[in-house]
Order: structure tokens, then C-alpha cells, then sequence
């Protein structure tokens, strides 16, 4: 459960507390609006559409190394999408600072050494 006080930007406990969340719904909200600003131009639309046809042709089959991250990056690029990021108050920095010495605290009492953490690639999904 996420008990900040602006969940949407926000570092929490995992629910079985073996690994930390951070949650920035404002990058979700400004991908969509990039890539449907785009779609509604007319010029642009077919471009957008192709680029998400070869994406879900590639997220659905079976991909070769790399051919994920060129489609990924074939809609960024037509859709005109941005660097994923958001600014972060000074306010919002200090809570989010908070919230993740919490998180670490928690996840510390298992003292794995960094060799030992698993990646969000070997399976530790948020």
C-alpha cells in the first residue's frame, strides 16, 4: 500500500516488501499526449500508425536482440516524443527522499550484497 502523500510520484514498498516501487504517472500522461498530439495531425497519423503496427508486430512475436528498442524508438521518433522525465520540486524532493530512505530501510534488513539484488530483468517486477 502507498501511504504518500502524492502517490502518483511516489517511491513505496513492494506488496511482499522484497523490492521497492517508484511511481511517476506524470512520464505515462505525457507519452500519451506526445504520441496522440501526433496522431491527430493528419500528416503524421499513417507515420504514427505504422511505427505502432511494427511495434505490436515485435511485442507479440518473437523478437531478435535490439529489435525491441528500434520499434520503441521508431514511434518515438514519429511520434515526436521526448526524454522521459519529470521535474522534481524541492518540496517533492525532500518527500521523495523520505519515502525512499523508508523503502531502503525496510529492504535493508535483508543486508544483500549488490552482487546478490536481483534486476528487474531477472525478475524482481514492481
Amino acid at each position: 500500500m502507498n501511504h504518500s502523500k502524492k502517490p502518483q510520484q511516489s517511491f513505496s514498498l513492494g506488496v511482499n516488501h522484497l523490492h521497492g516501487v517508484l511511481r511517476l504517472d506524470q512520464i505515462r500522461t505525457d507519452t500519451l499526449m506526445q504520441l496522440v498530439q501526433h496522431w491527430a495531425d493528419p500528416d503524421s497519423r499513417d507515420d504514427v500508425i505504422d511505427a505502432l503496427d511494427e511495434l505490436a508486430a515485435v511485442v507479440t512475436g518473437v523478437a531478435r536482440e535490439g529489435e525491441l528498442d528500434a520499434a520503441l524508438e521508431q514511434v518515438e521518433d514519429v511520434a515526436g516524443m521526448e526524454t522521459a522525465q519529470v521535474e522534481v520540486s524541492m518540496t517533492d524532493a525532500r518527500r521523495l527522499h523520505e519515502e525512499l530512505t523508508e523503502v531502503n530501510r525496510v529492504l535493508g534488513r535483508f543486508r544483500l550484497r549488490a552482487a546478490e539484488v536481483p534486476t528487474q530483468r531477472e525478475g524482481s517486477a514492481a
